[in-house]
């Protein structure tokens, strides 16, 4: 690919502009040799170009993990504070964007993926896949010790739907604190499948997303899925697809 295109299609300006750079000397390889409009990705690979004697940002097809503090807006274009503003700017300017996977309310923190794969993309949030949440939830009232059984039942119903939801596992953590692991995506689901039972979510987390984790990454930061974690990621959602919804 043209190195202009390429980098137009990273978020560092239109054609023009990034033309501009390559013209003036801004853009070079990691030795210190400038590239011109002529240069191509064949010649010199993502990871030894410079602009402005910085690294390109990370390539076409990454997968962004974040640790989505309360506040923020899961948007390109809400009320801020954005998600986005905790990552490197040009992502919003990609083609395609750097899309979030599965939205998390104003007030929910936790685990959050953001990627420019659209094959991924599509996988993760089909309604087809079934790939495990788990969300910690504090709780205004004490749980009264049936919730598991009826969050596990696959019978839950909530309020404006006809469908049933697929079953869940609740894991009590205290009096007033339970992790619940689900396998689909409404909209607020946690928050109402506990006003289903007659409780309030005083506080949710989102503590993992298939084999996903977000380990000692600190509130507010983000990190690049690596290798490894890609490959399972793939390999769950390759599961959670080819389970059925409700095994009983």
């Amino acid at each position: 690919m043209n190195l202009a295109k390429y980098l137009a299609r990273l978020g560092y300006g239109t054609r023009r502009e990034v033309e501009a750079l390559l013209a003036r000397g801004a853009v070079t390889d990691d030795a210190g040799r400038r590239l011109d409009d002529r240069a191509t990705l064949a010649a010199c690979p993502h990871d030894r170009i410079r602009v402005a004697g910085e690294p390109l940002d990370p390539p076409p097809g990454s997968v962004f993990l974040l640790h989505k503090p309360a506040g923020y807006v899961c948007s390109t274009s809400d009320r801020p504070p954005l998600v986005y503003d905790l990552l490197p700017p040009r992502l919003r300017q990609r083609d395609p964007i750097v899309a979030i996977v599965g939205r998390l309310d104003r007030d929910t923190t936790g685990l959050l993926l953001l990627t420019d794969d659209g094959a991924l993309l599509h996988r993760l949030t089909s309604p087809r896949s079934h790939l495990p949440k788990a969300y910690r939830a504090q709780l205004a009232d004490a749980l009264s010790g049936s919730e598991g059984q009826t969050f596990g039942s696959g019978t839950v119903t909530l309020d404006g739907e006809r469908t049933p939801l697929a079953p869940a596992t609740l894991d009590p953590l205290s009096a007033r604190e339970a992790r619940l692991t689900i396998t689909e995506g409404r909209y607020h689901q946690v928050r109402r499948m506990f006003a289903a039972v007659g409780n309030h979510v005083t506080a949710l987390h989102r503590e993992s997303l298939g084999p996903l984790t977000l380990g000692e990454l600190p509130e507010g930061a983000w990190r690049l899925l690596t290798l490894g974690e890609r490959a399972a990621l793939d390999d769950a959602v390759r599961t959670a697809r080819a389970r059925p919804r409700d095994p009983g």
